[in-house]
Order: C-alpha cells, then structure tokens, then sequence
C-alpha cells in the first residue's frame, strides 16, 4: 500500500490510453423485475471486465453494510474470472464504504464531496488490520464539482478526481448546470492527479474531454445501456491509444 501522501497512479502504471469507468445503477435497469435486479448488475460487470473496462465504481448507496460487501465480494469474483480475458484485471472502487473495501481487499474507495474526507480515510485504512491483506495500489478518489474542492481533494491525497457534470445528464441534475469542457480543463492544468470526466458522456464528446486534458471518463448509461461494451471500448481507444 502507498503512503497517505502518495499515489500509486503515476504517469507510467496510466500509460497512454484513457481510464474508463463504469459506474453503476442496478436501478436503471428498467427491463428487469425487482427481484432480479442484483443479477443484472453482475451479469454487467462480468461484461464490462471482459471488455476491458478498467475501474467499476460500485455506486448502490441503498444496500446496506452486508449487503455492499456481498456485491463487492461477487463483484470481484466475476472480475477475477474474466482476467484472462481483457488486459489486466479490473479495478472494484467501493463507493464511500471504506470498511467494505477494505475487508473484501477491493481496489479501492470512492469517495464522494461531502463523504469521509480523503485525508482521514486514508489514515484510518493505513491504522486498520485489514490493510496487511489489501492490494497495494490501493486508491482513495473523490467526487468533485469545482476548482476548489478538487485541488483540496489533491492537497489532501487524492489518488484521482472525478470532476462533473461536464455535460448536462439526469443523474447529475442535483449537482447544478454542466461544468463545460473549459473548466474541465482548467482543473485539468491546477492538479498533479488524473482526472476523469463525468456526466453526460457519450461516445461523441469523450474525445474532447481527452483533448481537455481528462485522463479518462465515468459513466453510468454509457457502458450499462450498451449491449456490447466491448465496441464502445474500441470506439473510445483507436490504435494511437
């Protein structure tokens, strides 16, 4: 595990190619009955791993303690199986439960603006027993949805950002008018940390988040409404990637 201060995320474990997320919402799966609904969502995240989408935001902040870390734990069971498959495994990023991500060895928290601030978060993984057993590159990111909040998250040992709405997109409408691709890139130059574009993306202007200088995009509707993730990969990463 890295220091509090530090972060596994350097420029050469990114590469060159964009970071997507897939962040989920098994309650926007409208075509299956209630009761199905956890199966739907695995079913998606055994798929999205085999596309080779890098990092999955586990995002269900209805389900309880128990029922967080049972997704969790099948979440990076069906991950695991599909390793072999897309290149490297998928990262499981918890959101805000750091106790879940901990104790099922996820890759890491999510936490959103006005959770458990990063900084305590990570003194309290680095002080709990369950930190001998988790990966090493373990990440601690945050939600942000401006300048300010996202160079505090930076000072503070963010491994990672993710800044929004860029675009306007209904499950971001709470967080007020889109940011725009300017402020994107003006929060892009005023960190040291990769920095993800989230709200609204599409396959049409995630290029311009990447010429904004985002290192990758999240996004709820674009991976779990495709059929095929697997094409929107190849969309997003042409060979220059």
């Amino acid at each position: 595990m890295c220091p509090p201060n530090s972060s596994p995320l350097d420029a050469q474990s990114l590469g060159r190619k964009p970071i997507l997320c897939y962040v989920t919402d098994r309650r926007s799966f409208l075509a299956a009955p209630q009761k199905d609904l956890p199966d739907a969502l695995l079913e998606k995240i055994e798929l999205a791993a085999a596309a080779g989408i890098d990092w999955i935001q586990l995002r269900e902040r209805d389900l309880s303690g128990k029922q967080c870390a049972s997704l969790t734990r099948e979440a990076l069971h069906r991950v695991s199986k599909q390793a072999a498959h897309a290149n490297g495994r998928t990262r499981i990023l918890v959101n805000d439960r750091l106790d879940v991500a901990l104790a099922e060895q996820a890759g890491g928290v999510h936490l959103g603006e006005h959770s458990l601030p990063v900084q305590e978060a990570k003194r309290l993984w680095e002080a709990s027993p369950a930190a001998k057993s988790v990966p090493g590159d373990f990440l601690a990111g945050v939600s942000c949805h401006s300048l300010e909040t996202a160079q505090s998250a930076a000072t503070a040992g963010a491994d990672y950002i993710f800044f929004g709405p860029v675009f306007a997109t209904p499950s971001k409408a709470a967080y007020g008018a889109p940011q725009g691709l300017d402020r994107l890139a003006e929060l892009c130059t005023s960190v040291t940390i990769p920095v993800l574009a989230i709200g609204g993306i599409t396959l049409e202007n995630a290029p311009a988040c990447f010429s904004a200088g985002a290192s990758g995009i999240a996004a709820i509707r674009l991976f779990q409404d495709s059929t095929n993730p697997a094409s929107i990969v190849r969309a997003i990463r042409p060979q220059r990637f």
